[in-house]
């Protein structure tokens, strides 16, 4: 039986920004951009902006009508992944066996370190006072037999949570949950579910694992199925050297906009591209991840003879992937680079053509490292008003 401990700090971006600007405690504060933006969106919000119904991914316009009184500021890229990094720096203190989910999480495999503590409550208290001595940051942790449940539990008090999910304890605890919980069903998933009488995990537990397929597909069935009996048995998966660099996002919603799609495609590419430069790397192959809204996933990828660690090629060739995918409604979306290496393998053509966009790129490179990332970008990741490329 393995101890999972799953660490999320609290509205991090915002509890950074109170860190360092004290007049911000207990206000409603919104990061992303100023209310006026036309186009920007809600990265995080405090818990008091939170109350107002402001949500992450929101629209900075919806933002400002619900809680005109909230203090709106861009964000501090930099300044995140450096708490990030002092937050991160402390899980091997407790584990060797580390996950990083993104800036402001991870899963530790606690599995044989409980004996070191009297209870896997002091356990989550240790590594609770660790980060608040350390970053003055609050942190909520989940401890739990497996990565779904640990996730669980770790949102079940926020913030600045500890609960303990203990065997005997799963069935009672999610039984009254309703199926929105469960990871991976978002709100075109939980329609589906609702049309089978599917409201909570209770009303999962008596339908065999074939009557979930026949009327959900085999990948979701099996999930559902899974997941409501508290069964995950995916490893904590330390990283290691750096084997590809990738980007996605699930939607809120299905989206079915070629433009839309066109466009979180630009963003992650440049996210993807800044990350490769900002480690020395070059890579020669681009994949794209798509997942439909019936849980089916395909991954499509083109490797050049050359290597490249440049926005616009990697871009150019997601784009390409993408258009010859048969689309319907898509509810996650990836881009990533694979074969990496540290030096470039130019291409025959290189010496001739791109040197202005490698210079663009360096301009930018120096803008965004002095501010942060994404305070200038291309116009191809702002909403398009024109003609489809497709």
């Amino acid at each position: 039986m393995r101890t999972i401990m799953h660490v999320d700090m609290d509205a991090f971006f915002a509890a950074v920004e109170v860190l360092d600007n004290p007049e911000y405690a207990g206000k409603p504060l919104i990061i992303g951009g100023y209310k006026d933006s036309p186009r920007g969106v809600v990265s995080t919000a405090s818990y008091e902006a939170r109350k107002f119904g402001v949500r992450s991914a929101m629209p900075l316009r919806q933002a400002a009508l619900l809680c005109p009184q909230g203090i709106f500021i861009p964000g501090r890229m930099h300044r995140y992944q450096e708490v990030s990094h002092q937050v991160h720096s402390i899980f091997p203190e407790f584990s060797p066996v580390v996950e990083p989910l993104s800036i402001d999480e991870a899963f530790l495999d606690m599995t044989g370190c409980e004996h070191f503590y009297s209870s896997l409550e002091e356990m989550g208290t240790c590594l609770k006072q660790r980060i608040r001595e350390e970053t003055g940051l609050t942190a909520s942790v989940g401890i739990a037999p497996n990565k779904f449940l640990a996730k669980l539990a770790s949102d079940w008090r926020k913030p600045d949570g500890l609960f303990v999910l203990r065997p005997h304890e799963v069935e009672g605890f999610l039984r009254d949950l309703p199926v929105s919980k469960l990871w991976g069903v978002g709100k075109k998933s939980e329609e589906v579910l609702h049309k089978h009488g599917l409201y909570y995990v209770r009303d999962i537990l008596p339908h065999s694992l074939t009557w979930l397929q026949e009327r959900l597909g085999a990948a979701m069935g099996a999930q559902v199925f899974n997941l409501a009996r508290g069964l995950d048995d995916r490893p904590v998966e330390p990283w290691t050297d750096v084997q590809s660099v990738s980007n996605e996002i699930t939607f809120p919603e299905d989206q079915d906009s070629f433009d839309f799609l066109r466009q979180q495609l630009a963003k992650m590419s440049e996210k993807v591209g800044w990350r490769l430069r900002r480690q020395g790397l070059y890579a020669r192959t681009v994949s794209i991840k798509v997942r439909f809204g019936d849980f089916r996933t395909i991954t499509r990828s083109h490797t050049l003879e050359h290597s490249f660690n440049d926005d616009d090629t990697i871009f150019q060739e997601a784009l390409h992937l993408l258009q010859q995918v048969k689309l319907k409604p898509v509810r996650l979306l990836g881009v990533g680079v694979s074969n990496l290496s540290e030096g470039a393998q130019l291409s025959l053509f290189d010496a001739g053509s791109g040197g202005s966009a490698s210079k663009l790129t360096e301009v930018m490179d120096a803008i965004n490292r002095k501010y942060s990332h994404g305070t200038i970008t291309r116009g191809r990741t702002l909403p398009q008003s024109d003609t489809p490329e497709h």
